[in-house]
């Protein structure tokens, strides 16, 4: 699977900063700023593809007073490909043109 954008690349790397953390959808929104058009097709795709998995949460509704949550998971398989995948996006990178400002760090 080629990751190809930016949308997909920031929620490949949200997964691999906490590879044994469970994740879902409006949390994956609040770290990565991918939008929920983008983001629930993403999951999916890559939930096909095998680098994620999801399961729902085993909660009490009425206990902690909200729905359950479908939760994802980063794979073994899914964690040796979207390093992979996260290293060839930014190799594919053209160089900064010389126009664009350096930011220096802080």
């Amino acid at each position: 699977m080629q990751v190809g954008s930016k949308a997909i690349t920031k929620v490949l790397i949200e997964f691999l900063d906490h590879p044994s953390r469970d994740q879902y959808g409006f949390g994956l929104m609040g770290e990565t700023g991918v939008k929920s058009g983008s983001l629930y097709p993403i999951l999916d795709r890559l939930e096909r593809h095998g680098w994620i998995e999801s399961h729902m949460e085993n909660i009490d509704e009425r206990v902690v007073g909200r729905p359950k949550r479908k939760l994802y998971r980063l794979t073994g398989m899914g964690q040796t490909e979207a390093t992979r995948a996260v290293a060839d996006f930014y190799r594919d990178l053209e160089p900064a043109p010389r126009w664009l400002p350096r930011l220096e760090p802080s």
